[in-house]
């Protein structure tokens, strides 16, 4: 079994990018929006309990599969404690399943993932997403907020690479991948 991490920040491309991936590879892809959007849908409000329980079941599944591997992407604050336990506790799920771990960090300037953000393909997949003024008000507060960008040596992974796809199309963002952890 194979784990992707993509990590970035808000409408950097990891969905895209995860897409492509696929594409190329036996690897499933699960966005982080795939358990946000219907919780969202049906509650009418985030509920981070109830979208936990939904990954940690999906998780728990496909770690227990004979499928290839996933991809897994995560909106990483990489000055936030929480969401560095929650990598490891991704992790531990699928460790008893001889997992090998890849993380890839994509980082680009605020101004081009604001250009992303009202992307077609983004916003047909993320119904959140589609006031497309609230969620720019949201993109910026969260580069107020958190730092999304790992500091230089900051990633004490193996198998971590990190890539400005600033001006990379995503199949080429995909392939890099590939290539590099040969999956």
């Amino acid at each position: 079994m194979k784990l992707v991490f993509i990590l970035g920040n808000a409408a950097v491309g990891k969905m895209t990018v995860g897409q492509e991936l696929m594409k190329i590879t036996g690897l499933r892809l699960f966005h982080n929006h795939m358990t946000i959007e219907p919780v969202l849908e049906v509650f009418g409000k985030y509920d981070g309990k109830i979208i936990s329980e939904m990954r940690e079941l999906i998780f728990k599944h496909f770690a227990a599969s004979d499928n290839y591997g996933m991809i897994f992407t995560l909106m990483m604050a990489f000055d936030q404690s929480a969401d560095w336990d929650y990598l490891e506790h991704v992790k531990k799920i699928f460790e008893p399943y001889e997992t090998e771990f890849y993380y890839v960090e994509l980082i680009a300037p605020q101004e081009i993932r604001l250009m992303r953000n009202g992307t077609e393909n983004r916003l047909n997949n993320k119904a959140s997403k589609r006031d497309l003024e609230a969620s720019n008000r949201r993109l910026i507060a969260d580069d107020n907020k958190y730092r999304c960008v790992s500091y230089e040596g900051e990633i004490p992974f193996d198998n971590y690479l990190r890539i400005d796809n600033s001006d990379m199309n995503p199949a080429e963002v995909a392939q890099i991948i590939k290539d590099t952890f040969r999956l």
